[in-house]
Formats: structure tokens, sequence, C-alpha cells
């Protein structure tokens, strides 16, 4: 009896584990979700779920979970995560000024040394409080020269395009320790019917920028709006000078639009100089690239926003630069300065390996999902996400993902009002690539974790996105 039973009990496990391994990753989604697929014309090798309840071990939907996928901006929560964890809340990152010389009738006899602490988020306007700050340190003239010392991470190189040949597209700005603004200009153009031609002006202007404006124009109705107007840097795209040619209506008006200019450092001093001498100072000699030089006085510092508040502007937004500036913070403070992409990925896994989260096929680049070669799997992102909950920082994480139908790269998706605000979710697209993870609470007021990633040719062209819909309207009703 007691042999038969041990056989019974046998054949029971055995006839169970199939139905285990089911559960792990199954062949099969929701009706609803298939259809779209069908009619999308998306395949179910190039998708990846994983839904899986708070509290709860079982998944309540895997497929294909452990595919290494490429995520696009999805990875941002993976760095955002490790940045909130390693560095806290409440660190700054300090943009500093010294003197190698005395200050003596508000004339700093020598030079000023530009310190970059790699502020991620050190717009126009706080440059601007940086220049003022400087001078109510009793500073009017500079004698010497402006050293900008950008060392704290190690470069990354000067070619904004690598990744896709738009060198002045805002996304593909690379990092740098003193970033300011960005690395942009807003130009506006305005039709001079006097003198037949398109004023240009620009804001920020750095002082070293020459704009030319060549446009002809035309008297009537607009037609073609900016079409006509043709933008070029004889100098390349890190050169200091920008040509407006082409033709343009005067019935069009104003126009604006945003490029990535310079090389980082031309364009913090440029701007610096621009602020500098707007508020009534004076810069006698030019600039250069170096090190704080020993024995400088510090006389000015300005703190940045919380890391809390900086990676709600990288997950709303999508911010790939800042997302690079923290993935380089990390290798800078926990791997040793200057700070490299290396050294920072090795502290995200370092970090994650801390917390029990094992991901075999993790692939970091540069942090941002702007690459061809990260790789994560559904499952992997999911845990993530799940270590994310049970940290003693949910709140400062939650609170940086994009809310349904209410802001960021949410703000115009999932509007039925029975969903707005209830998914706090980071996208991602690529060409050929569309993602979707974060948090689902659910309309009977469960929690889920879900990440949806497609990777195929048509994902980014609407079918990506179709996909996710269904299968977070599926979620939502459980």
């Amino acid at each position: 009896m007691p042999k038969r039973f041990h056989a019974f009990a046998c054949l029971l496990l055995l006839a169970c584990l199939p139905q285990t391994a089911a559960a792990r990753d199954r062949d099969y989604l929701p009706p609803e979700v298939e259809r779209v697929m069908a009619q999308q014309h998306i395949p179910g090798t190039g998708l990846s779920v994983l839904v899986k309840e708070v509290g709860r071990d079982e998944p309540l939907l895997s497929y294909n979970s452990t595919v290494p996928r490429n995520p696009a901006s999805t990875m941002k929560v993976v760095t955002t995560y490790s940045a909130l964890e390693v560095l806290g809340p409440a660190y700054t990152w300090r943009t500093r000024a010294y003197a190698t010389g005395p200050i003596r009738d508000q004339v700093l006899q020598g030079d000023l040394v530009l310190v970059g602490g790699g502020d991620p988020f050190l717009t126009a306007e706080r440059w601007w409080g940086f220049v003022n700050g400087l001078r109510q340190e009793g500073i009017q003239r500079i004698a010497g020269d402006v050293i900008i010392d950008n060392s704290y991470f190690a470069p990354v190189g000067d070619d904004r395009g690598a990744f896709d040949n738009k060198p002045f597209s805002t996304y593909n700005v690379l990092p740098d320790a003193l970033l300011v603004n960005f690395q942009t200009v807003t130009f506006s153009l305005f039709p001079d019917l006097a003198a037949g031609t398109l004023r240009a002006s620009a804001y920020p202007w750095p002082a070293n920028l020459k704009v030319d404006s060549a446009v002809r124009l035309d008297r009537g109705s607009c037609r073609r709006g900016g079409a006509g107007v043709e933008v070029s840097t004889p100098d390349g795209a890190a050169g200091n000078r920008v040509v407006f040619a082409g033709r343009y209506s005067s019935g069009c008006g104003a126009m604006s639009f945003t490029r990535a200019v310079m090389r980082a450092p031309e364009y913090a001093y440029g701007t610096f100089k621009t602020f500098w001498e707007e508020s009534g100072g004076k810069l006698d000699g030019g600039w250069r690239i170096g090190v704080l030089p020993p024995g400088a006085k510090m006389v000015y510092s300005q703190d940045s926003l919380s890391l809390a508040e900086i990676i709600r502007l990288v997950n709303k937004f999508s911010s790939n630069t800042m997302a690079r500036q923290l993935l380089l913070t990390l290798g800078a403070e926990k791997a040793g300065r200057p700070g490299t992409t290396s050294g920072g990925r090795s502290v995200i896994v370092d970090f994650l390996a801390s917390q029990g989260v094992s991901i075999p096929d993790l692939v970091l680049d540069n942090g941002s999902g702007l690459s061809r070669e990260e790789r994560i799997s559904a499952a992997g992102m999911a845990d993530v996400l799940l270590a994310a909950w049970r940290s003693q920082y949910m709140p400062e994480f939650a609170a940086s993902l994009p809310l349904s139908a209410t802001d960021g790269t949410l703000r115009k998706r999932f509007r039925s009002p029975e969903m707005q605000g209830r998914l706090r979710m980071k996208t991602g697209t690529l060409e050929g690539v569309s993602a979707l993870a974060g948090y689902v609470n659910a309309a009977s007021g469960r929690t889920f974790v879900a990440v949806i990633i497609v990777n195929h040719p048509g994902a980014s062209g609407g079918g990506g996105g179709a996909v996710q819909a269904a299968l977070v309207q599926w979620v939502f009703g459980q």
C-alpha cells in the first residue's frame, strides 16, 4: 500500500509539472490581444509579456518573458531606479566657480575656472542664475580667461549623429560634466518686409555662435510653412556657425524651432559670456578647456535639483541625455572618477545583484534606451519594477513614471475615464521597437506589474501601441 501510494504521488507530481511550466511561460495570449496582433501583423515571436500581481509569486501572464529584447526607453526604469537607490533621493550635483587669483576692486586678477559637476538639468534659466550669483560675489570684471573643467566625466565623443545621423535633434545630445541647456538653441525667424528677408534671433544666444540668414522673403499667403527654409552648419554639426537659406512666405509670420548646436564646452563658455555681459560684467580674456589648478579658491557654487526631482523629468519626458548623465554619475561616484559608461554599468549590475535581481541577458549600453545594443527580458524588467515597489523610495520612484491620460509620454494614451491616472508606466519607442513597463492599478483595486515589449518592423508604426492597449485593457479588467 505505501509503495502504491508513493507511485501515485509521483505520477500526480509529474502530471502537474507541465501545468506549472505553462503558468510560467504560456504559449497563448488573451483572445482579444491575439485579434489585435493579427490585425497589426505582429507575430507572437516579436512579443514578450510579463504581468504579475504585486504580492504574488506566480505571474498572471507570461509570454516569451525570458527572451532578451531591445526595450527602447523603458531601460530608463533600470537606470533611474538604480540611481535613486545608490545615490539617494536627496543627492544633488554641484556646479562651481573658482578664482586663480585675488579679487581686488571687483576685478578678478586671474582666471575663472568653471567646474562642471554633471548637473543633468542645468537649463538656460538656471545657468543665468549661476552667472548672476557669481556677480553677487563682488566680481565685475575677469582679467584672465575662462577655463572649462568638465573632467568629472570621461569624454564620450563629439558625434551627436552617430545613432541615426540626426546631430541637430535634441534627443541625440551627448552627456558632459558641464552640459548647459542641453546644448540647444531655440531659433526664431521673423519676416522683415522692408528688407525682403527673414531676420533671425536665438535664445540663448552663445556669444561665440554666428547666425546668418539669407532666406528670401516672398510676399503672399502661407503655403509651405517652414518647409522652404534650409538650415546648415558649414563648419559641421559641432561648428559655431548656423546658416539659414531658402524661401519663406511673409504670410506665414514668425517661426521657431530648436536645434542642438556646437560642442558642450564651447556652448557653456559662449552662454556664460553672453549672460555675464548682459548682467553688466566684463571679460578681458578668452577661454580654454582645462582642469582646476591647485590653490584656486572657490567663489561660488550652485546645487542642482534633487535626484528625486531629476528622475521625474527623466521618466516623465524620456530624456535620453539626462539618463546618460545619471549613468556617468553612478560611475563617477561609485566606481571612480572620471565617470565612465562602463563604470556606471558595473555599478548598476552590482546594485541589482545586491537586491537579488539577476538578469543574465541584461545588456546595458548607455542606460537611456537610445541604443540598438541594449537588451533586457520582460521578466528581468518586471523584477526591477517589483524591487522598486518594495523599496523605501517607492513613492519617489512611482511618482517619476508617466500617468495615463495625465502627463508625460502617457498624456494622450489610455484616455478612458476609468483608466485616467491609474497607470504609471514608462514608454519606449525606436524604429521597430515599442515597449511599455510599469504599474497598473486595476479596476478591482489590485496592483499589477506589467511589461510589454514588441520588437518587430511594424512595432513603432502604431502596431506595438495597439497591442499594448489591448493587453493593458485586459490587465485593467482583472
